[in-house]
């Protein structure tokens, strides 16, 4: 975490508290970091005109009527944000849900009062109630092999029903419902492949991490204008057959 999301989270977690004593000890198990390290965050946001009373070893009061400075958005920016939070809520995964619950949450602490409420009553909706093509392991976990540029492996079963054992360097996710779409280079064809999630079994996440290599990128793979809304509509898996 940076140092200026943690201080931002303090603050949160302070305001939470409201009168109550905020002890270091609970802010450090709550942000990973050392209470030496929240002492410190502390006497510097103190330094810079955050009304903060208390002291180490006792704990820390956020002074009522404080804020951070209100978010400016237009209406139709929070409309946005809105909804493309609940379309993550209802299509992603449990971890991607609740970051997107924590998004909207920090941002209504922020915005001006009279957004606040329209923010809360926007007539944006994403039901949870639609058809998606069940996925067998975490996709989390592979959100963050994405994200680390892990290497991972599975079984894959193709549209004709034939299974493969897979390593990939998974590159991109994109979602085409009712199915969720994984753009990587495969170690087994030597080229690039998209694999549908639902057909994949046995996943596992590696420890090998791999390097943007010329002509393995992502990029490399768009230029390559790969027919993704084929794949999902057709249920076609472009050159394994």
């Amino acid at each position: 975490m940076r140092r200026a999301d943690r201080l931002f989270e303090i603050i949160q977690l302070m305001r939470r508290n409201g009168a109550r004593t905020t002890r270091a000890r609970d802010l450090s198990e709550a942000l990973e970091v050392s209470e030496r390290t929240i002492y410190r965050d502390v006497q510097d946001l103190m330094a810079s005109g955050v009304p903060i009373e208390g002291e180490a070893g006792v704990g820390y009061v956020l002074k009522a009527g404080f804020d951070l400075p209100p978010l400016m958005f237009k209406e139709t920016e929070i409309e946005a944000l809105v909804l493309g939070a609940r379309i993550v809520e209802s299509w992603a995964d449990a971890e991607l849900a609740d970051a997107a619950t924590d998004v909207i949450a920090k941002i209504e602490a922020v915005i001006p009062d009279r957004l606040r409420g329209y923010m809360a009553n926007t007539a944006l909706l994403a039901p949870s109630h639609h058809f998606m093509e069940p996925i067998t392991f975490d996709l989390a976990e592979l959100r963050r092999a994405v994200r680390q540029q892990l290497k991972v492996t599975f079984r894959y079963t193709d549209a004709l029903g034939q299974g493969s054992e897979r390593a990939v360097r998974p590159l991109s996710l994109a979602y085409f419902g009712p199915v969720w779409l994984l753009a990587a280079w495969c170690e087994l064809r030597v080229d690039f492949r998209t694999f549908r999630l639902d057909r994949i079994v046995d996943f596992a996440l590696t420890a090998e991490r791999f390097k943007p290599e010329p002509g393995k990128t992502l990029h490399d793979f768009l230029k390559r204008d790969k027919p993704w809304t084929r794949s999902a509509i057709n249920a076609y898996d472009p050159g394994d057959d």
